[in-house]
């Protein structure tokens, strides 16, 4: 068993790999960025993106932001604008990276005050999934920390009006009419005073304004409108799923029948369907009967992606239990429970903490699950629950200040994780903007290090200025047995200083491409390899 960074032991089958032969490292550039911050400037809270997704086919890209805002992206480079006669005569082919472009944003949830309980409950994107497309609408679920929505955006010509009934500038009962004149409650014809002028703003309105004998003949109308070739995107909610969690949601995920998603919270995880915003069905629950007997919470919850009857759930407790609905309607009991239990004497105050799996994601070969604890990623087969069969060390320099970690309330932070398309690699996010890109197939040592600004790699890993036989005090009984290009003592890239204001939570992979966008606090960078 490795506990290194450099991928899956040999002996072990990696994702989808195809040769015994290690992939090499993928070089990453910058490729865009969106919302730069200047130097100087303040970022507003309600501006920090809270969660990022692709949807399937990668030609789409949302953002959620504390703000309760989705920002949508779509792909710019998708058609090459050449002719066939031009393409037949290139001799070779220019291959691109995908680019994004602003495409439309919304406000999905509102602040709301739960006044039963006294609770209130912020408008901040936790999850955004995007759904199956039909009739060339796009459809996905975003949820705060009480109440899912359902998204539909379609793209709707644009109206303009070409012509009025009458001139601009005509008069009417002797006055001109202005830009001040107040219409009616339902906006039909404009309110005149008792001498037969303009209600401005500052005038008196009358309650009972009638028209008068003929009609208004200044009254301006469109005579003409025409939709204009100009198209623009329209978001509309078409379902609201609240009322069905009294913890706060922190997983949503989609089921491969394109019918059915599931939404959980700390204690239960509930099964919808998406034509249905009144009821839900709770097919995990872990609440004990006494509050004072819980010893863990459920943390992630993911759809397996092929099998629309499997999902999988992680705890604070460093479980993952993969479940079957077909055996009961509440799957009270799981089928496999994927472990690593710790030796007897490692454990220490922070061990229970750091085990806390933050986020689970399937593979897209069906056969692996990725999850990540506060120090590490861990690959798992799901026909092995022992132990991973590769772990990833993220940022194991920062163990010696676990203590720090634990007053700031850093060492709670949820970092994401997600596999590449093709399953060979894995990344993940850390502090001081930083995230790391590790080689899943067998005997790959790639373990690349990045940061999140237009100049990825600028940052260079020096030696350390101290040893680094601190970093066993708090090791959970294993050796720290690091490979060229692992983890290592001297990975902390900021020269000692760490930025733990600075956090690369939010990240996620292109299904196609190797393109990676991640969120540096209210800015999406992109990059490419």
């Amino acid at each position: 068993m490795i506990s290194g960074a450099s991928g899956v032991p040999a002996g072990v089958g990696a994702p989808d790999a195809t040769s015994s032969a290690p992939l090499p490292a993928l070089e990453w550039k910058f490729s865009q960025v969106f919302g730069e911050r200047a130097i100087g400037e303040e970022v507003q809270e309600v501006d920090i993106i809270s969660a990022i997704e692709f949807d399937k086919t990668g030609e789409h890209l949302a953002t959620g932001d504390r703000g309760g805002r989705v920002v949508l992206f779509e792909r710019t480079d998708g058609r090459d604008q050449r002719t066939r006669r031009e393409l037949e005569k290139a001799n070779t082919v220019v291959s691109r990276h995908p680019e994004y472009r602003y495409s439309t944003e919304f406000q999905s949830h509102e602040p709301e005050f739960d006044y039963l309980k006294s609770l209130e409950i912020e408008e901040k994107i936790n999850k955004i999934r995007w759904c199956q497309t039909a009739n060339a609408a796009q459809f996905l679920l975003s949820t705060n920390d009480k109440t899912i929505k359902l998204w539909k955006v379609t793209e709707k010509k644009v109206k303009q009006v070409k012509n009025l009934n009458v001139d601009p500038g005509a008069r009417g009962n002797g006055s001109l009419l202005t830009n001040s004149m107040l219409l009616n409650p339902k906006g039909l014809a404009p309110r005149l005073s008792s001498n037969g002028g303009p209600v401005t703003r500052s005038s008196v309105i009358s309650q009972d304004f009638v028209f008068p004998p003929g009609g208004i003949p200044s009254l301006h109308l469109p005579s003409v409108v025409v939709w204009s070739n100009e198209m623009t995107l329209v978001a509309r909610c078409r379902r609201v799923y609240a009322n069905a969690h009294a913890y706060h949601i922190n997983s949503i995920s989609n089921n491969s029948d394109f019918e059915t998603y599931i939404s959980a919270d700390d204690l239960r995880i509930n099964l919808w369907n998406l034509e249905v915003s009144d009821q839900s069905f709770n097919i995990v629950d872990i609440k004990p009967t006494n509050m004072e007997d819980l010893t863990e919470v459920i943390t992630s919850a993911e759809f397996h992606p092929t099998h629309c009857n499997v999902l999988a759930y992680s705890s604070s407790k460093g479980s993952i239990r993969l479940i079957d609905m077909r055996q009961s309607a509440l799957c009270d009991r799981h089928s496999k429970v994927f472990e690593e239990t710790d030796p007897s004497g490692s454990r220490s105050f922070f061990t229970e903490i750091i085990a806390s799996i933050s986020d689970i994601k399937f593979a897209r070969g069906d056969r692996y699950i990725l999850s990540r604890d506060y120090m590490s990623l861990k690959l798992w087969d799901v026909n092995m629950e022992s132990a991973p069969v590769a772990t990833f060390k993220v940022h194991e320099h920062l163990r010696p200040k676990l203590c720090d970690l634990y007053e700031n309330d850093s060492i709670f932070d949820k970092f994401e994780c997600c596999f590449s398309g093709d399953g060979m690699r894995v990344a993940t996010g850390s502090y001081s903007n930083l995230f790391r890109v590790f080689g899943a197939t067998s005997g790959s040592e790639e373990a690349s290090t990045l940061e999140a600004s237009k100049t990825p790699n600028r940052r260079v890993v020096t030696p350390p200025s101290k040893p680094g036989s601190r970093l066993a005090n708090l090791a959970r009984g294993r050796r720290d047995n690091r490979r060229a290009g692992s983890e290592s003592p001297g990975a902390d890239l900021n020269g000692g200083v760490h930025d733990f204001t600075s956090k690369l939570l939010h990240l996620a992979w292109h299904p196609a491409a190797n393109v990676i966008a991640c969120a540096a606090s209210n800015s999406l960078y992109m990059y490419y390899a």
